[in-house]
């Protein structure tokens, strides 16, 4: 008697057949939508938000709100160097040409402006005498606003006859944006020929090469259109669209890959009939795609929790690059193969050709498989101990958060910065302290308790309004050090005045919170990854033993690339050769982003290997073959049919992230970095070595679930078709464990 076993697989088979019969009406939607998503994302970068590190929740959120609702924004926005070879800053021609340029400021563009002439603080002019700083608080509501008055007062100001360079934040995050902007077009000038070039070795086909092309443009061009209507709604921050081109060209070039590799093997078996080719393409590699797109969807929509908008900017954008690539792959390249038919060889690179059997199952990868498996105790330890030493780094990690050297040396921001830390002192931090409900007399006491705390050089009034007095705390030293943070943890230990509140933010305060923040979501974006894994690893595989191990598989790769990533970026090891000047930390939203992106990658991998296991092993249910060598033959089977698509897919996206890893961002060349290792141990030890040796050794386990469980799998799981087109009717003659 036949099973069911799920409506979903029998949808992707009825759709398979849709598209044969329908595949120019499919093709030309999906290159129409195409075309509408290519206008939609004009111009999406100018559009997007600069900010959107800060937890709305915490206190130097809460501070800068109170702070802007008393007294207007008060924060140093933005520094203007001004210099002059000639005179120096007590010459009257320097102060006309200084004070003559600033009143040319469109005045709703700032809240105020600090020149050493209204301070006299000597903290403002440099050593020599020939330049001043100007400290700038910039006019709007949020960061969108201040970014756009930065934008508006900058040419005016660098009209100046004095020399002008800009520092502080805003100039940072200006720079920052330009220089992404110019990255994500690079990766993609850069990836895209290689990419393809690569297709063409690995299909040896010019027609089938270009098919993950076309579907990583289908899946960039549709995902930035997502985002921009996004953005209509909500905060969207302007990486999100380099994560699509990292996430979504390097997913829909695998995804292609595996449906063109499967259906050139099913179109091999029946040359004649390309709709059951087709069928059983979508039966499979469609299924297998689909699972795998929700899998990395879930571990992206994870971020989602996070209040921070700029990691769920990165979610959003993961989320839509994952799902437009899942569509596309099971939209516009099939009805493109129904097109093609046997025509998906065609034009093919004579000396690139070579003999392959697609149904050999005796091949390298399997011998390795079997190699692994004969001892897997031993080959399981020595990857573990490996992978293991290899993230050991990562246990001495320190954290810290955006400043100037993100930045590549030659950037304005970054030499702006490098010159107030030289010519005009050591290095400053501050914190701007919000005291309610103080009197002059509290006030007073209260600021000396502050200069008390071990490192403050400085407390200084900046404005009162009422019994509201504002506060700014100075101190030596980078705002994103560990004594920096320490110190701002110290200042918000000083009890406040009896009656009064305090509230502590700034600059080294907003990283401190961010820590914060992040450690009290980081376990439910676990939980929220995990429990998704397991239950769709379950519907896809019928065991609970097997998402258990996967999720373990993913814990060796990604702890390895971070690691690697400490060692490089916070230990400062190869950062000339990298190009890149180390802060001594690593950026605290960075590790968050490469969980999410490394963990659906990663699971990426093991749907596409467990899936060809699972066929196999139902494949000889019923066999007099025992469940041990079933196993064993499954696994080698399994790799033998994935090896060398997982290793040609892994190089493909390798070629993407490791464009990234170019940038001159320090965040993304992070991200690409780290990504790539990950990428590269996953695919290669983790999937050839450690996988094949822990199967080994749970044997029939790896089937296992418990019995209420594994009945309801049998009866309503979504399992590939078998070779003969069925779904596995038969049932192993001996019994798995069951719970």
């Amino acid at each position: 008697m036949t099973v069911c076993h799920g409506e979903v697989r029998s949808m992707i088979e009825r759709w398979g057949g849709v598209v044969v019969r329908r595949a120019v009406v499919v093709l030309l939607v999906g290159l129409g939508i195409t075309a509408a998503a290519l206008f939609a994302g004009v111009g999406l970068e100018d559009k997007l938000s600069s900010g959107g590190f800060d937890d709305p929740a915490s206190e130097s959120a809460r501070e800068l709100t109170e702070e802007r609702d008393v007294f207007g924004n008060k924060s140093i926005d933005v520094i203007a160097i001004f210099t002059s070879e000639d005179e120096v800053v007590s010459d009257p021609a320097f102060r006309a040409e200084l004070e003559e340029t600033l009143a040319e400021v469109p005045g709703d563009r700032v809240e105020s402006i600090a020149t050493f002439y209204d301070t006299q603080d000597p903290a403002m002019v440099s050593h020599d005498e020939h330049a001043t700083a100007v400290y700038i608080s910039l006019g709007g509501e949020s960061q969108n606003d201040f970014m756009d008055s930065y934008r508006a007062i900058r040419p005016t100001i660098a009209d100046s006859e004095l020399d002008v360079d800009f520092a502080g934040p805003f100039a940072v995050y200006s720079d920052v944006n330009e220089h992404t902007k110019d990255d994500l077009l690079m990766a993609e000038i850069v990836s895209l020929p290689i990419v393809l070039l690569l297709s063409l070795i690995i299909f040896r086909s010019v027609t089938a090469s270009l098919l993950p092309v076309l579907v990583g443009l289908v899946t960039v061009l549709g995902a930035r259109a997502m985002i921009a209507g996004l953005n209509e709604i909500t905060e969207v921050s302007i990486f999100a669209p380099n994560i699509i081109t990292l996430i979504g060209l390097g997913l829909s070039i695998d995804y292609a890959l595996f449906v063109v590799s499967r259906f050139r093997e099913e179109i091999a078996l029946s040359p004649d009939d390309t709709r059951h080719a087709l069928v059983r393409t979508m039966a499979t590699a469609g299924r297998t795609v689909m699972f795998s797109a929700l899998t990395v969807a879930a571990a992206m929509s994870s971020l989602l929790v996070f209040p921070q908008a700029f990691l769920k900017s990165i979610g959003y954008g993961g989320i839509a690059a994952v799902l437009v690539a899942m569509v596309a792959a099971l939209t516009v390249l099939p009805a493109t193969l129904a097109l093609l038919g046997k025509r998906v060889d065609s034009i093919r690179i004579p000396f690139l050709q070579r003999a392959t059997a697609v149904d050999s199952d005796h091949g390298a990868w399997s011998r390795l498989a079997r190699g692994v498996m004969r001892r897997p105790i031993l080959v399981a330890a020595g990857v573990i101990v490996v992978l293991l030493a290899v993230a050991s780094p990562f246990l001495g990690v320190k954290w810290g958060s955006v400043d100037y050297r993100v930045l590549p040396n030659d950037a304005e921001a970054h030499q702006a910065a490098e010159r107030l830390n030289t010519e005009f002192g050591p290095e400053r931090s501050t914190a701007n302290v919000l005291l309610e409900g103080a009197d002059e007399a509290e006030v007073a006491s209260y600021s000396e308790a502050l200069l008390d705390v071990s490192g403050v050089v400085d407390v200084r009034p900046v404005e009162t309004a009422g019994d509201t007095t504002l506060l700014r705390a100075a101190w030596e030293g980078n705002s994103q050090s560990d004594h920096s943070q320490d110190l701002v943890r110290e200042l918000r230990d000083v009890p406040s005045p009896d009656g009064t509140t305090a509230l502590v933010g700034g600059l080294t305060a907003d990283t401190v919170d961010l820590a914060g923040s992040v450690r009290s979501h980081l376990p439910w974006m676990g939980l929220i990854v995990v429990s998704v894994m397991l239950v769709l690893l379950f519907l896809a595989f019928g065991s609970l033993v097997l998402p258990i191990k996967a999720v373990a598989m993913n814990f060796f790769s990604i702890t390895a690339a971070f690691g690697v990533v400490t060692w490089i970026f916070s230990d400062g090891h190869l950062s000339g050769l990298l190009g890149f000047e180390s802060s001594g930390f690593l950026d605290l939203t960075n590790p968050i982003v490469m969980l999410a992106v490394l963990f659906g990658l990663s699971m990426d991998y093991e749907v596409f290997l467990l899936s060809r296991v699972r066929e196999q092993w139902d494949a000889t249910a019923g066999s007099a073959t025992s469940p041990a060598k079933r196993n064993t033959d499954a696994v080698a089977t399994g790799l033998q049919k994935t090896g060398r698509i997982i290793t040609s897919a892994a190089l493909l996206l390798a070629v993407v992230i490791g464009a990234f890893s170019l940038s001159g961002v320090v965040f993304m060349k992070m991200l690409g970095i780290g990504m790539l290792i990950a990428l590269l141990v996953d695919a290669t030890i983790v999937r050839a070595l450690l996988v094949p040796a822990t199967m080994k050794l749970l044997g029939r386990w790896n089937w296992w679930a418990p019995a209420p469980l594994a009945r309801w799998w049998e009866r309503y799981g979504f399992r590939e078709a078998g070779p003969t087109g069925r779904s596995g009717d038969a049932k192993s003659e001996e019994p798995l464990p069951v719970g």
